[in-house]
């Protein structure tokens, strides 16, 4: 595969000779070059999965038949679980245990959408009843066409798998750009659609830099829709781009979560879950919970009980035994977020934990779970997503005040609430501006339940059921009996 993509069901040399490189950074050394994909690949890319859609190949098979290449997807990413969770943690850097569930929810993925795709068969059409009786009416569900699929670096595969199962169970071909910092397991992927005996044109993959690749795929005139999971920036330019020929799109960005701790909770329980919402992946989550607002009764001790657990997290390579924080990303999120905690320590915030990097590692890109306090409301660290392990706790008086707290954001991805009065839980639950709300926990997610956020976090809902509708059309067919009289003007 060296120096080409997955173009129309095999290997293409790629048209450019331009080459990038892929940093484990664990050590930061780099682990493979791999090939700038350009205009010219995304364009023999999108021909190919245009011919496959337009000739039937793929759209003219029926929810059954794509079932059974979804099923056998999943059968093959179980299969490669080991491998695939290595390589993640090689690409990526996060703690080996979070690859492997990584890994076995993106073959759970593709099982879930082959279900949904066989289960399209049995509800063809639905009727519609109209006031006249000489006329019928039925709405069908049809695939979108050609879907272009851009991809984050924090989860690479399954970001990957939240795009290709849906769109393939719909009857859609894809063209898919994976993130140019984690491009390891989508090229995986392709081996294993090839293996699984996928048409040629169905599934294409190209890698390539975001300015170039992706910029190229989200112009492209043939493309009908795109799905996009990234930054709010590079959102807008997509939607941008998109409105020019008013496509199709869906768009997964950024959050800068809220976690409303009442007074009631059980505090350790409280401290596990505003963990797991932070430093899980390294804090490299779009749904992290960053903002923790704490009841003013219990924040002194809370806070004290917080930095004790945070500072025995175990720091290390993603693939040593017991490590539960690896290292960012690359070195431009390292920056990133290293800058981030100096500019909230300029506007005042106070450094309770971490900061740092930790002793002893020398290379990669480590940083200490971060804890910030005494932070201004209005102030840029409480107001904008760092995508790192930094945490920002809060206190407040009421439960009116932590609402209005939590919903004075830009962003509405995620939320979440800890009490053990459930009506209170159930009031402050339906009072956040979010897509996704947790009671008495952080983060869990199921392939079953819609992911997706209001405001600046985007656009539509993936997973579940509203998943699959992102990649079909409604169309309306309406009938007259010929049975009955007809003029032209049709008297009622």
């Amino acid at each position: 595969m060296e120096n080409k993509h997955y173009i129309n069901g095999g290997w293409r040399q790629a048209a450019s000779s331009n080459r990038f490189s892929v940093i484990n950074p664990a050590t930061e050394l780099v682990i493979q070059e791999v090939n700038a994909g350009n205009k010219e690949d995304i364009d023999a890319a999108v021909k190919a999965a245009r011919e496959a859609f337009d000739n039937g190949a793929w759209s003219g098979l029926t929810g059954v038949e794509r079932g059974a290449y979804l099923r056998k997807i999943g059968d093959i990413i179980t299969r490669r679980t080991e491998e695939l969770s290595q390589l993640e943690v090689l690409d990526n850097g996060k703690p080996y245990p979070e690859a492997k569930w990584d890994i076995e929810d993106t073959a759970g993925t593709f099982y879930y959408y082959a279900t949904l795709a066989e289960e399209l068969d049995k509800t063809p059409s639905q009727e519609i009843a109209v006031p006249d009786e000489r006329f019928n009416s039925s709405v069908i569900k049809q695939p979108v066409g050609v879907a272009g699929a851009i991809i984050p670096w924090n989860f690479p595969m399954l970001m990957a798998a939240w795009k290709v199962a849906p769109a393939l169970a719909a009857g859609c071909t894809m063209v898919l750009k994976p993130s140019e910092v984690t491009p390891l397991t989508a090229l995986a992927l392709a081996d294993i659609a090839h293996e699984a005996g996928l048409p040629a044109g169905v599934l294409n993959i190209v890698t390539g830099l975001g300015h170039e690749a992706g910029k190229a795929l989200s112009e492209h005139p043939d493309v009908d829709k795109l799905a996009f999971t990234g930054s709010v920036p590079t959102g807008s330019k997509i939607m941008a781009t998109a409105a020019h020929d008013i496509k199709n799109i869906s768009l997964e960005l950024g959050g800068k979560s809220p976690f409303v701790i009442f007074e009631d909770c059980d505090i350790d329980k409280a401290v596990e879950w505003i963990m797991f919402g932070i430093f899980w992946n390294q804090g490299q989550v779009c749904s992290a919970t960053s903002r923790v607002l704490v009841a003013k009764a219990i924040y002194p001790q809370l806070l004290q009980r917080l930095i004790e657990e945070s500072q025995k997290i175990i720091i290390g390579p993603g693939d040593k035994e017991g490590v539960l924080l690896g290292p960012l990303v690359n070195h431009q999120q390292y920056q990133k977020v290293k800058e981030a905690i100096v500019r909230g320590v300029e506007e005042g915030a106070t450094i309770a934990a971490g900061g740092e990097r930790p002793t002893g590692f020398d290379q990669g890109y480590y940083l200490q779970p971060t804890i910030l306090t005494d932070i201004a409301e209005d102030s840029w660290i409480w107001q904008e997503e760092i995508f790192g392990p930094v945490v920002c706790v809060k206190p407040f008086d009421t439960e009116q005040q932590a609402i209005m707290m939590a919903n004075n954001s830009k962003f509405g991805l995620a939320a979440a609430v800890m009490s053990k009065d459930e009506a209170r839980c159930e009031r402050v639950a339906k009072a956040f501006r979010a897509g996704i709300v947790w009671i008495n926990c952080s983060q869990p997610t199921f392939v079953e339940a819609p992911w997706g956020g209001m405001k600046r976090s985007g656009i539509g809902r993936e997973l579940g059921r509203w998943g699959l509708e992102n990649y079909l059309e409604t169309k309306q067919i309406t009938r007259f009996d010929n049975n009955q009289a007809w003029s032209w003007y049709i008297k009622k």
